[in-house]
C-alpha cells in the first residue's frame, strides 16, 4: 500500500535535489497509525512502507525519524509528511532562527518557515517539530531538513519544494547586494 504514491514523490524529491542516496523519507496516516518508509531505502525506487502504530513499538524496518511522525499525527490533523534534505532550506536553518521568504510565492503560502532544534531521531527533535507543525505546515530542523506537512503527499512535496526555492532566492538574493 502506497509503494507508489512514494515512488512517485520520491523521483520528484530526487529531481529537484531535494534529497539523494538513500536520505529523506515521507509518511500517510492510515487509521491508528500511518504507512512510512522503510529504513535505508531509497525514496525513488519501489519499496512497501511499514505500518506504525500511533503508539507502542515501532517495527525496526521504519524509518529512524518515525519518532517526528508519530508526533506530528498525534498533535496535529495532518495526513502525511514529506521530510528532504534541501541543500539551501538547510543551509540558511544554520544561521537563521525563522526563515521569511522574499518571493511571491513564498511569501503566499509560506510566510514564515519556523526552524527548531534537536539532533535526527531523537524525542527531541520529534516534539519541537510536532509543536511548529501544529500552527505550520512547514518547519526545518536546523542543520539537518525540513518537514512539510499537508493532506497528501503532494501537498507536502509542493511545500519542501517551495521551502527550498525561497531559501535558493534569499541566497541568490546576497549575490546583487
Amino acid at each position: 500500500m502506497y509503494s507508489g504514491e512514494f515512488e512517485r514523490i520520491g523521483k520528484r524529491l530526487f529531481a529537484e535535489y531535494l534529497v539523494g542516496g538513500n536520505f529523506g523519507n515521507m509518511s500517510v496516516r492510515s487509521g491508528e497509525g500511518f504507512f512510512i518508509k522503510r529504513t535505508g531505502t531509497c525514496l525513488d525506487i519501489a519499496s512497501e512502507p511499514v505500518y506504525v502504530p500511533l503508539s507502542g513499538a515501532a517495527p525496526k524496518e521504519a524509518s529512524s525519524e518515525y519518532r517526528v511522525h508519530r508526533a506530528v499525527y498525534a498533535a496535529s490533523d495532518h495526513t502525511a509528511i514529506v521530510h528532504a534534505h534541501p541543500p539551501y532550506a538547510v543551509a540558511a536553518s544554520l544561521v537563521m532562527d525563522t526563515i521569511v521568504p522574499i518571493d511571491s510565492e513564498g511569501e503566499m503560502f509560506c510566510p514564515l518557515i519556523p526552524v527548531v532544534t534537536g539532533a535526527p531521531g531523537t524525542q527531541e527533535v520529534a516534539d519541537n517539530v510536532a509543536r511548529a507543525l501544529i500552527t505550520s505546515k512547514l518547519v526545518i530542523a536546523r542543520g539537518h531538513g525540513t518537514f512539510a506537512a499537508g493532506a497528501t503527499l503532494d501537498d507536502a512535496y509542493v511545500l519542501t519544494s517551495l521551502a527550498e526555492h525561497s531559501c535558493r532566492v534569499l541566497a541568490l538574493r546576497r549575490q546583487f547586494l
